[in-house]
């Protein structure tokens, strides 16, 4: 259902720099509450779980509502203090898992 997701990672950074992290991934984001010409209720089919990790530590988690809108965009921070790789993923009620990967680089 979603698209593929994007993110703006920096690929370097000094020893304990704050770095900003955004993220967005295409998706509809259907809430359960709308209904269809016919007057059926549309299902809900939600990005529900969005996980950051680096090195394979979780270190920014958040647990998605239906009151989010359509294509949702997380901008976030983060304190690297070595060189890694942060993993980027997000879960779809329908048990799809979008994942996406980016390295950095931490100087000094």
């Amino acid at each position: 259902m979603a698209s593929k997701p994007r993110v703006r990672a920096p690929k370097s950074a000094s020893k304990g720099e704050v770095v900003e992290i955004k993220t967005l991934i295409s998706h509809k984001m259907e809430s359960g509450q709308r209904k269809d010409s016919d007057g059926n209720v549309i299902p809900r089919q939600i990005i529900n779980h969005f996980e950051a990790r680096f090195n394979g530590e979780p270190f920014f988690i958040a647990e998605i509502e239906p009151a989010v809108s359509a294509n949702p965009y997380i901008s976030f921070y983060h304190q690297p203090q070595e060189s890694g790789e942060y993993e980027f993923v997000w879960n779809d009620d329908d048990g799809s898992t979008y994942s996406k990967k980016s390295k950095l680089t931490v100087e000094g």
